[in-house]
């Protein structure tokens, strides 16, 4: 049940921020007027501009979606914590062997 201080985020396409980015640069008029205009907060559109810029092709990659250099930096760290917890094992067993119970 939604009360009244419950806030439902609003979510837009990439096509959607492309389009408004492309806008606010184009047709000369102020980024606060073209919030109000297309119905988005304050701030969006000066924070995907900024977006855009940093990350070129990759931005809005839409929801859960990662850049594939964020995925492949995820594969990596989840490779890394795998090859140490292998270490860790095969310290352990070096361990075991090399000083038996007497």
């Amino acid at each position: 049940m939604e009360g009244p201080m419950t806030h439902k985020r609003k979510t837009y396409s990439r096509e959607f921020k492309l389009e408004a980015v492309r806008l606010s640069r184009t047709s000369g008029r102020k980024i606060r007027e073209l919030e109000q205009e297309l119905g988005i907060g304050s701030g969006c559109l000066s924070h995907w501009r900024q977006q855009l810029a940093n990350e070129g092709e990759g931005a809005f990659p839409g929801r859960g979606n990662l850049s594939s250099e964020k995925e492949r930096m995820r594969e990596l760290e989840r490779e890394v914590e795998i090859l140490r917890q292998e270490r860790d094992i095969l310290k352990k067993a070096v361990a075991i062997f090399t000083h038996p119970k007497r």
